[in-house]
């Protein structure tokens, strides 16, 4: 299967191909069928599937790539796994501003992080044990024009010599025969092997899963979360001179970035006027007792990783909201106040709530010109129904 993809790529890069690509950039998936009746004309039917396949795969990978997207090349599971630009540029930028000049990136996939990594000016070596996620990453520096800085290495991860590198990078497979694991000494390389890596090389990164446990994270890493506007991509751990604190949570495009030493635990108190709900890399990196000190606020329940404050602070860490109602959770009530305010637009949250928004909007039917949310929560233990609007321009 391999050495079929493979010579399905290679067909990809001649002249033929290259030109398939650009004819089919933006082609219509409705219009494949008809497209291939058209190109079998002049060219060969498995020419045109392979580059029907890798259009389909360009323009998903606009959202991760950009405009680089429609000169790479991917699979469907280096694709989906893939560092999206905007993350491994924020990680090359790190390394970089650390004086590292040449770096092993293991487990490079088909080459998101590497090519960031050149784009920055430094040296990279990847090393991939699948030949044709290989023969993607070479294709890929070649068609950014990053060949002289980046290579490719087919083979094992745990057995590549990494002396003589400034960094590391590694991203081990978090998937197995049965889906995504996990448990991290499931990864491919098991997480034991970051020990082993972080021995032989000065200073690193090991990507891992944004569940990771706290308290299997090896003594003196630093731990970071990413958010890539709103939604939590990844986890880091870093070592050596690349280490900076022991708790990270850093919000892109932006880069905000907030830290801590160690686990705080915010206070508990009554509910007041604004909500603050904090970003997923803050909550998973464990920070927001520190937007609690930021805002001046408590949370609502020790449970729950929502903020309360009577002033209106503005902070990327957190989006906010002003509550106008605090109820005991009943939809019949919520139904009633919502057609006496006239409210059509309906958002609906939850945390530490077992009840699902589309039930909720499915029970109460709103109907009116004006917009609310409700956040569907606990407040001091009891299930709490917070009522209000965002607040814009907080963030």
């Amino acid at each position: 299967m391999h050495t079929d993809a493979i010579e399905a790529l290679t067909a990809l890069l001649t002249d033929e191909g290259r030109s398939l690509l650009d004819l089919l950039a933006d082609h219509d998936a409705a219009d494949e069928l008809s497209l291939a009746t058209r190109l079998r004309r002049e060219h060969p039917p498995e020419l045109i599937a392979a580059a029907l396949t890798q259009s389909r795969l360009r323009q998903r990978g606009r959202a991760k790539f950009g405009t680089d997207a429609d000169r790479m090349f991917f699979t469907s599971d280096g694709l989906e796994q893939s560092t999206r630009t905007s993350v491994a540029d924020h990680r090359a930028a790190r390394l970089a501003a650390a004086g590292v000049r040449r770096a092993i990136d293991l487990c490079c996939g088909i080459g998101g992080d590497a090519l960031a990594l050149a784009r920055a000016g430094i040296a990279v070596h990847a090393v991939d044990l699948d030949p044709r996620t290989c023969a993607v990453a070479r294709a890929n520096a070649d068609a950014l024009g990053l060949a002289d800085l980046l290579t490719v290495e087919c083979a094992d991860a745990t057995e590549v010599d990494p002396s003589g590198f400034d960094a590391a990078l590694i991203d081990p497979a978090r998937r197995t025969a049965r889906g995504r694991t996990f448990d991290p000494e499931s990864y491919a390389p098991p997480f034991s092997f970051l020990t082993t890596l972080a021995a032989r090389v000065p200073a690193g990164a090991a990507k891992v899963a944004p569940g990771i446990p706290h308290e299997i994270v090896p003594a003196g890493m630093e731990a970071e979360w990413v958010s890539d506007r709103g939604d939590v991509k990844e986890a880091v751990l870093w070592w050596g001179g690349l280490a900076r604190a022991g708790l990270r949570a850093t919000l892109l495009p932006g880069g905000a970035e907030l830290t801590s030493e160690f686990v705080r635990q915010a206070p508990v108190g009554p509910m007041r006027r604004y909500l603050y709900e904090p970003d997923g890399a803050v909550i998973r990196a464990h920070l927001v007792s520190e937007v609690g000190e930021l805002v001046d606020g408590n949370l609502v329940d020790e449970t729950i990783a929502y903020l309360t404050s009577d002033r209106l602070v503005a902070t990327a860490f957190a989006s906010v909201y002003e509550i106008t109602d605090v109820l005991p959770f009943n939809l019949k009530r919520l139904k009633a106040l919502l057609r006496e305010r006239g409210v059509g637009t309906l958002t609906v949250k939850k945390r530490g709530s077992a009840v699902e928004p589309e039930e909720v909007r499915r029970r109460v039917r709103p109907t009116g010109p004006n917009a609310a949310t409700v956040l569907l929560t606990r407040v001091a233990g009891a299930p709490t129904m917070l009522i209000g609007r965002p607040v814009s321009g907080t963030g």
